[in-house]
Formats: C-alpha cells, sequence, structure tokens
C-alpha cells in the first residue's frame, strides 16, 4: 500500500483486516479458557457451559464485541448480565493472557446464529418451498 492511499480503501464495507481477526481469536480462546476453569464466580454462570462462538474487534482494537450462548439457550439474559457484571474482572484476566499494548474494553452480545438457522430450516421445510424443490428436481 502506497503511502498516500488511504487505510481501508478498497476493502469492501465491513470486512475485518488479518490482524483484527487474528487478536479476535485470541479474545476469544482466552475468554474460553476461562469460563472453562470456573474462574468467574457468579451464581447465574455456576453449572453453566457458554460458547463464544465469535469476537469481533473494532479497527482500532480498542473494543471487544463477544458473542455468547449458554449451552441450550437457558437463562441467555442472566448469562449475558452477569457477564457484564463481572466484566472488569474478565479484562484484566483477557489482558494477563494476551499481549496487547491496550486491554480492550469488553461487550458482550447474545450469539442469534442458531435461532437465525433455525428459522431458515423452518422455512425449507414450508410446503410452498418443498413444492418448488420437487419441481425444480422434475425439470432436471
Amino acid at each position: 500500500m502506497s503511502r498516500h492511499q488511504q487505510r481501508g480503501q478498497g476493502k469492501p464495507a465491513g470486512s475485518n483486516s488479518q490482524r483484527q481477526l487474528r487478536v479476535g481469536e485470541l479474545v476469544r480462546h482466552a475468554l474460553a479458557d476461562i469460563l472453562a476453569q470456573g474462574s468467574v464466580h457468579d451464581p447465574d454462570l455456576e453449572g453453566l457451559i457458554i460458547t463464544v462462538p465469535e469476537v469481533r474487534m473494532s479497527p482500532d482494537l480498542k473494543l471487544a464485541t463477544i458473542y455468547v450462548m449458554p449451552l441450550g439457550g437457558e437463562r441467555i439474559d442472566g448469562v449475558v448480565a452477569a457477564l457484564d457484571r463481572n466484566k472488569r474482572f474478565l479484562r484484566g484476566e483477557i489482558a494477563h493472557r494476551i499481549n496487547l499494548k491496550f486491554a480492550p474494553d469488553i461487550r458482550f452480545r447474545v450469539d442469534e446464529r442458531f435461532d437465525e438457522a433455525e428459522r431458515i430450516e423452518k422455512l425449507l421445510r414450508t410446503p410452498a418451498v418443498q413444492r418448488d424443490i420437487a419441481q425444480s428436481s422434475d425439470e432436471e
């Protein structure tokens, strides 16, 4: 990239740099380890297995949006609230585990991919879609 070219020019909107993706994966692994070890002592998190499917980093790497989902989808709101209450502790633990100039601020969001996949699955099973699939296979 030339010195006169602006950063991010020529990249599709919403795409992440390699560095953002790499740091996001480091944060994801660190948080998954912390949660798996049971280091967070909160009654709302006890006995739950929490998956961390994705971490999205801001371009300046100072904000990490962490998507979480408790196994089975139980008590989602309580889990996010508990993680928010323990945000300071989690940020410190993440900072100790990964080597960055600044520890990113963290925010937690519910991962809605499973709900979206279920919605698409239901759409694919509707009679209208099944009829269209049968028609297209008859034409081939």
